[in-house]
């Protein structure tokens, strides 16, 4: 009979230091005190003298097919001229140093109305601007504190609405002055009967409106009327071709005389309400 040997059984010790299955075994280099100190590849983390210093250049297919078969399709670069996956580096294209050119489009050149039309819209809007200086040129001295309080007793009231005309006779306070025929603005529709008194306010003697507005409608009167002045000069301006005129020398001269006309045409009204 032959017998077989037994196999020792593995002590408790190795079985206890063994790692368990699937997990992951960091290695453990052997160091010797004696040994010199390896230079590590900071990347990889290996030896230096284990990095390859030359690898295979990927071709690509055409360039396969066309070498015979027995020859070496590939050739080996340095490991500084090649990609990760074996694509050589290719350099990248320099941009030619110099001026960049602005593509700019050709100016396109208008040309000013006809002077027949520019003269007509210039005689309308110098109208327009007239009438709404002239009616806001009292309440604008109202306003300023340039009045003289009094009361005003309703003759006849027309109309009703923005439509609405009344007159009546104006009696300052102190009996300075009277003014007869006066027109009356804001009579409240309640009090448009004739005989009826209500406060008013005049800028003199020479007035021809009495103003009998409160609150916020006294301020509204000026503010919107000069508003509509400028909203002229503008239209002036911009119609009569002041403001597209080539030379920028020659349009601003056309645009401060535009603008100039309806400024002169208020300071007037302004001049004879005081």
């Amino acid at each position: 009979m032959t017998s077989t040997p037994v196999s020792p059984e593995p002590s408790a010790a190795a079985s206890d230091a063994r790692p368990a299955r699937g997990a992951p075994v960091a290695p453990q280099p052997r160091l010797d005190p004696a040994d010199p100190p390896v230079e590590v590849e900071p990347t990889t983390g290996a030896p230096v003298d284990a990095v390859p210093r030359r690898v295979p250049v990927r071709q690509p297919r055409w360039q396969r097919r066309s070498v015979p078969p027995g020859d070496d399709a590939t050739g080996w670069a340095p490991i500084e001229e090649v990609h990760w996956d074996g694509t050589p580096l290719r350099d990248e294209p320099r941009r030619r140093a110099g001026r960049v050119r602005i593509r700019r489009e050709p100016t396109r050149t208008v040309r000013p109305p006809d002077p027949p039309a520019g003269l007509a819209v210039l005689l309308a809007l110098s109208l327009l601007a007239a009438f709404f200086a002239w009616v806001s040129a009292g309440p604008f001295w109202l306003a300023v504190g340039h009045s003289t309080g009094g009361t005003v007793m309703i003759t006849e009231c027309t109309g009703g609405g923005l439509g609405q005309r009344c007159r009546g006779i104006f009696q300052a306070d102190g009996d300075r002055f009277q003014a007869q025929g006066v027109r009356v603005s804001g009579v409240p529709s309640g009090r448009t009967a004739t005989g009826s008194t209500l406060a008013a306010r005049m800028t003199g003697p020479d007035g021809a409106t009495a103003y009998a507005d409160t609150g916020a409608g006294r301020h509204l009167r000026w503010l919107l009327g000069l508003a509509l002045v400028g909203g002229c000069a503008a239209g002036i301006a911009r119609w009569t071709g002041a403001s597209r005129l080539p030379d920028p020398r020659q349009r601003r001269r056309a645009v401060w005389l535009a603008l100039a006309g309806p400024l002169l045409i208020t300071l007037g009204f302004l001049a004879a309400a005081w």
